[in-house]
């Protein structure tokens, strides 16, 4: 199958292709929030480059959160809006699962927590076991930085940081006594390949926000003030 993978949860725009030939493309194209001007063309050149047009797509893989509002709307949009014009293939994956994959394809064993920037002082964290293959051991979670760390020195448990939630906040994971950072800024595309390869597709995809939109949080701070 050729496969296409679309990450914009974080502040970074990011694209993946696999061809059925096995020949694959990965590229962070932008890192600084410019999804909407930095995706489409990123599609188009790595098709290009890879010597296929959008209808040769068999399945399109789009990172559905949680992460930055806006990133995921943009990635969401545009993935549901070029696997239905070209008849492909939808599949979701979350940006914490694939960050966890990363890592395991990386080599990492054991337990680890990815994280991913939430903004206004939280990250999105979920752990995993990555022992055999990729399995979670939580539900994806809105917290602070600090609790994490702190729950984690605590127990002592041998654990892996991994994601820009960690990169973040560095000085205070990489100061967990039984931990370590894997670092990934970005949750890789070629990870989401091999997710999405491996799980049924469909024709829809639901965002995994875990929380409202900052305007809309903002909005109703205001709302609640005397």
């Amino acid at each position: 199958m050729n496969l296409l993978a679309i990450e914009t949860a974080t502040t970074a725009c990011a694209v993946g292709l696999r061809t059925t030939a096995g020949r694959e493309f990965n590229r962070v194209v932008n890192e600084d929030r410019h999804h909407t001007e930095a995706l489409t063309p990123a599609i188009a050149e790595l098709l290009d480059e890879a010597g296929l047009v959008a209808r040769d797509l068999d399945r399109v893989i789009v990172d559905r959160g949680p992460g930055l509002f806006t990133g995921l709307r943009v990635g969401l949009a545009t993935a549901i809006a070029l696997a239905h014009g070209v008849g492909a293939e939808l599949v979701g994956v979350t940006s914490l699962e694939t960050l966890a994959r990363g890592a395991y394809d990386d080599g990492v064993r054991g337990r680890i927590v990815s994280c991913v920037d939430g903004r206004r002082g939280e990250i999105f964290a979920q752990v995993f076991d990555l022992s055999q293959g990729v399995e979670m051991l939580s539900a994806p979670k809105v917290t602070l930085a600090r609790s994490v760390v702190i729950e984690w020195a605590t127990n002592g448990a041998p654990v892996t940081f991994t994601g820009d939630g960690v990169e973040r906040y560095l000085a205070d994971f990489a100061a967990v006594p039984n931990g370590a950072v894997h670092h990934q800024s970005t949750p890789p595309t070629r990870a989401a390949l091999e997710l999405g390869s491996d799980r049924a597709g469909g024709d829809v995809v639901t965002p995994l926000y875990l929380r409202e939109a900052d305007a809309v949080a903002n909005f109703a701070t205001r709302e609640r003030r005397p």
